[in-house]
């Protein structure tokens, strides 16, 4: 797998852990933010579909449901918003989550963190803090391509990091659409060093690799993870504007799909692949495996499963 800016254990200048509260406040308002501007961006391709396959139906609305994490006394653990569109007019199903939570990791998550980031201490001090936005997309159309994107800060007593990305996951794949959405990904990237977007592509390539069916779940993206360079600034500027790519980088694509007429092999073909996108998140995803190890809410954690898909 290609390696973050700076990982964890390595040469990343020393930082003070204890004095982060004002930077944990900016990232989780950055995060809900930005779930403010994507669900507001998808209510309105709703309502501008007026053409096309379903365009007679109603606009699909989110749903939104707060979520809580309960710490193990019962007492308060974080928790956030989770808001789910489901039979919309171009949106089969859509998540859009937002979360903030905090406490101590269990015995399991910390050998599997101290595992992958050679993080010292954390059994003597395993206290944690997490925020971010979690997204997938289903479409109603075959022709429209699914899609996943998520940013995230996390921070222990030792050390702290961003990671995320996007991803495209058509059933039937167009070479323009995934040309223009790595453009789109290669542009946001490139104020931040030439040498990142074909890193973080690769790291996507590798990342979303399903073993056991030998390919990749999609097209790819950009993707990464414990990204601590020592400079937090710069850090959270490069995860903003990873964050701020994937609206332009997806919705022309909606918009250019939608209109499309789909025949029944078109929607067999989607669901199959569909089947091979829950496969992956349930069997590797790192999110979910988080999500339900620390007491997520089960609902949240899986919202990325297609309300439908077929294994034949």
């Amino acid at each position: 797998m290609a390696g973050a800016a700076c990982l964890i254990q390595s040469a990343c200048p020393p930082t003070d852990m204890s004095d982060m509260e004002t930077e944990k406040a900016r990232a989780a308002a950055w995060f809900r933010d930005l779930r403010n501007q994507i669900v507001a961006a998808f209510e309105g391709l709703e309502d501008s579909h007026g053409a096309g396959p379903l365009s007679d139906a109603e606009p699909g609305r989110f749903e939104v449901t707060p979520t809580r994490r309960a710490a193990p006394d019962g007492g308060d653990a974080g928790g956030g918003l989770m808001s789910v569109m489901r039979g919309g007019r171009v949106f089969e199903k859509v998540g859009v989550n937002v979360s903030t939570v905090f406490g101590t990791l269990g015995a399991r998550a910390q050998a599997a963190m101290a595992a992958r980031k050679g993080l010292p201490g954390m059994a003597e001090d395993p206290r944690f803090w997490a925020s971010g936005i979690s997204l997938v997309a289903h479409m109603q159309n075959p022709h429209a391509p699914a899609v996943h994107m998520n940013t995230r800060m996390f921070w222990t007593p030792h050390a702290w990091w961003f990671g995320g990305g996007s991803d495209l996951n058509p059933c039937i794949e167009y070479p323009e659409d995934t040309a223009h959405f790595h453009a789109a990904q290669e542009t946001a990237l490139a104020p931040h060093g030439a040498d990142l977007y074909p890193r973080l592509k690769a790291w996507a390539d590798d990342y979303f690799f399903i073993p056991h069916r030998g390919r990749a779940r999609g097209v790819g993206g950009i993707f990464l993870d414990d990204h601590n360079s020592g400079d937090w600034a710069a850090d959270f500027a490069l995860i903003q504007d990873i964050g701020r790519a994937f609206l332009p980088a997806f919705v022309p694509l909606v918009e250019k799909r939608r209109t499309q007429d789909w025949s029944e092999a078109d929607k067999h073909t989607q669901l199959v692949h569909r089947g091979l996108y829950a496969e992956y998140n349930l069997v590797y995803d790192r999110g979910t495996k988080f999500g339900l190890e620390t007491g997520h809410d089960a609902n949240a954690v899986l919202m990325s499963l297609p309300p439908m898909a077929k294994w034949v």
